[in-house]
C-alpha cells in the first residue's frame, strides 16, 4: 500500500463521527427537549385562560350591541346568533355559538342594568374558584 493510499484510508476513518460524539449530541438534545416541555406545559393553560377572557370581551361587545338595537339584554347567548323576535334585531351579533376554549358553552345572566358572562374555566364546571367572568 502506498503512502497516498494510507492517507486516503486515514481520512476516511476520520471523516465520520464517533459513537461517543453521537451519544453526546443525543443527550444534549434530550436535555433541551425536556427543558422546553417543562417550560411550555404551564403556558397552555394560561393561553386558554387569556383566550376565554378575550372571548368574554367579544361576547360583551355583542351583548352591548344587541342591547343598543333592541333596548334590552338578550334572554341568552343564542339570541346573539339567531333572531329571537326582539324588535329592531339587526344581528347576527356573533358568527357562531359562544364556546369557551375548553369546549363548554359560556353562561349568561342579566339582572337590571348589568349582565354576567361566565366560563367554567379549566375544571369545566360553573361555580368553581377557577371560573372566568366578565367582571
Amino acid at each position: 500500500m502506498s503512502i497516498e493510499e494510507r492517507n486516503v484510508s486515514r481520512r476516511r476513518r476520520q471523516a465520520g463521527f464517533t459513537l461517543i460524539e453521537v451519544l453526546l449530541v443525543v443527550a444534549i438534545l434530550g436535555i433541551l427537549a425536556g427543558i422546553v416541555v417543562v417550560n411550555l406545559s404551564g403556558r397552555q393553560e394560561q393561553s386558554m385562560i387569556r383566550a376565554a377572557r378575550a372571548s368574554i370581551g367579544a361576547i360583551s361587545t355583542a351583548v352591548d350591541l344587541y342591547e343598543v338595537d333592541t333596548g334590552r339584554f338578550p334572554g341568552g347567548l343564542g339570541a346573539l346568533t339567531a333572531d329571537d323576535g326582539a324588535p329592531n334585531w339587526s344581528g347576527p351579533y356573533l358568527r357562531s355559538a359562544a364556546i369557551d376554549p375548553w369546549g363548554q358553552a359560556f353562561s349568561f345572566s342579566s339582572s337590571g342594568n348589568s349582565y354576567k358572562i361566565t366560563s367554567g374555566g379549566p375544571d369545566l364546571s360553573q361555580g368553581g374558584s377557577d371560573d372566568i367572568t366578565s367582571f
